[in-house]
């Protein structure tokens, strides 16, 4: 009976797809919920309606519970967003989303991927020096910070191909 009860109340892991338009409302919610200032659904839409733009969700039943969106130029890509919901951060889904569309971009002979993070998210910088980026630049005073002030962007890279 502890068993059923556990099984019953046990969270399923979530399942990783590709994204398009019509996930764009979802994406928008999670994003507001997940960043300062978060992309409005006609925002992301755009980018999703973008052929050059490639983008993965993770679901728990019918709910978002992740992204990732890239644009890609040539044989180069740029990180333009990842978010998870706070229920479900720290558990390596950001990663599962991260290998998962790591891999389709060097499907696509994508040979180097970039992102920015802010300095200050200790936790993206951890999961992304896990995945081997590296240093390659900074932007000072990029993001704002609720406080006041700004920190400085990491521009960071790694290479796929």
């Amino acid at each position: 009976m502890i068993a059923f009860i556990a099984r019953l109340f046990a969270r399923a892991e979530p399942v990783l797809s590709q994204a398009g338009p019509a996930d764009a409302a979802a994406f928008s919610a999670l994003h507001a919920a997940s960043f300062r200032r978060g992309w409005s659904e006609d925002e992301i839409e755009q980018l999703l309606l973008d052929r050059n733009v490639i983008a993965h969700r993770a679901t728990a039943g019918r709910r978002l519970v992740g992204l990732i969106l890239s644009r890609l130029a040539a044989d180069e890509a740029e990180i333009l967003s990842v978010a998870v919901a706070a229920s479900r951060r720290g558990r390596g889904l950001a990663r599962r989303l991260l290998d998962l569309h790591l891999r389709r971009l060097a499907g696509l002979g994508v040979r180097s991927v970039f992102l920015e993070v802010d300095h200050d998210n200790v936790p993206a910088r951890r999961l992304y020096a896990r995945a081997r980026f590296y240093e390659v630049g900074q932007r000072k005073g990029y993001f704002p910070r609720a406080s006041g002030g700004a920190s400085n962007a990491l521009v960071l890279r790694r290479d796929i191909g």
